[in-house]
């Protein structure tokens, strides 16, 4: 079968699960503000998914390892999670909702790190990363997520945000043909490593900079997701305009994707960590500190492709490294619980007291000063890849 063939059911997988993201995270509040919830009970509801990044993550990819069930396992979430979509349907009190979305959440939230485990065969050469065939597959999240932001955002202005479970239940239906498309691929087991442990390589000093450096890199990146749309609408800019910044930052990602495979060769992995970290400084200082100045702002934007998607690469590729074979799943895990789960809640939370307190350009100064840490974890991790013997 050629290599387009059996990336393709990884691209769908990708592109489906990014659309139901691209309309979900973004259009939820605004959901649940239309139901009459009060704003403390909009941060509890939304607050969810980060939630259960912190355990779902690492135990679905802890039975995904053991098993070598990998695809069975995603099918099972996706349709779950289908069913459970249907509950939105219905006038639920807040308690009711809540258990919902954590119902949904816990079948979704390890999706892309079992998949990722699953694809690590299809994206080495030898045993070495591809970041071109990765790209591959990537990029289709990234125009899945670009669509439905956008599309959405039309039809929910247009119609109302009356259709938000149509919209939950559709994109979850396309995910869940996805995940059929899927090769039913089951790892083997061998007697003398069917069940190896994670904790001697947790105890290496580069998996220990390298989860400290994603934990600080994500958590600055966080406040963008959770704050700028906020932020900008606060100075004045239009939502079109606003709408606008989002799109450039997404579409300098899918450049970065198609683009990786002659990029990547350039720097070592761990010096691309030390760039983009760097960068997330100059990203988040320019935009808490001129951020009426949109050319700077646009460029800050643009910035995404090193900030988001080279990154991301970068630490895909050095999980396959560092969590080979058996490991992937419960490596892919914890790289969503320490670079998405706990960065979720903390940013989330955290910089709501913030915001309101000292500002909303606060939180940006507070990840400009987060992403600086990033980058001396980084620094730290590439002189150990660097260091003789």
């Amino acid at each position: 079968m050629s290599a387009r063939k059996q990336l393709f059911p990884f691209a769908a997988l990708s592109a489906s699960y990014f659309a139901h993201i691209g309309f979900f995270n973004p259009y939820l509040p605004l959901w649940l503000k239309e139901l009459g919830f009060s704003l403390i009970a909009i941060s509890v509801l939304t607050s969810v998914q980060s939630a259960t990044r912190l355990f779902a993550p690492y135990a679905w990819g802890a039975l995904s390892d053991h098993t070598g069930e990998r695809v069975k396992l995603l099918r099972y979430g996706a349709t779950v999670a289908l069913l459970l979509s249907i509950g939105l349907w219905f006038p639920l009190g807040g308690v009711a909702l809540f258990v919902v979305l954590l119902l949904m959440f816990t079948h979704t939230s390890a999706m892309m790190p079992m998949s990722e485990a699953a694809l690590a065969h299809l994206v080495s050469q030898g045993g070495a990363f591809d970041a071109k065939r990765y790209g591959r597959v990537r990029l289709w999240g990234s125009l899945g997520f670009l669509i439905t932001v956008m599309v959405t955002g039309w039809w929910f202005e247009r119609f109302g945000m009356g259709h938000f479970p149509a919209w939950t239940l559709a994109t979850l239906a396309a995910v869940v043909v996805s995940v059929w498309l899927l090769p039913d691929f089951k790892e083997a087991t061998h007697h003398d490593d069917a069940h190896p442990d994670i904790w001697p390589l947790l105890r290496q000093p580069a998996v220990r900079w390298f989860f400290a450096a994603v934990f600080f890199h994500v958590l600055a990146h966080i406040f963008i997701y959770v704050f700028l749309s906020l932020y900008l609408d606060s100075l004045g800019y239009s939502k079109t305009l606003i709408g606008l910044l989002w799109a450039v930052s997404v579409l300098i990602e899918i450049g970065w994707f198609v683009a990786q495979g002659r990029w990547l060769p350039l720097l070592s992995l761990t010096g691309w960590l030390v760039l983009a970290s760097a960068l997330m400084v100059l990203r988040m200082g320019l935009t808490a500190g001129l951020p009426l100045v949109w050319p700077l702002l646009l460029a800050a934007q643009a910035l995404h492709s090193i900030t988001f998607a080279a990154h991301h690469t970068v630490c895909i590729a050095l999980l396959s490294h560092h969590f080979p074979g058996r490991l992937r799943g419960r490596g892919q895990a914890l790289y969503t619980v320490i670079g998405y789960g706990l960065p979720g809640l903390l940013g989330g939370l955290g910089g709501g007291v913030l915001s309101s307190a000292y500002g909303l350009s606060s939180v940006f100064w507070l990840a400009s000063a987060l992403a600086a840490v990033a980058t001396l974890c980084a620094v730290r991790l590439r002189r150990l890849d660097h260091r003789p013997g």
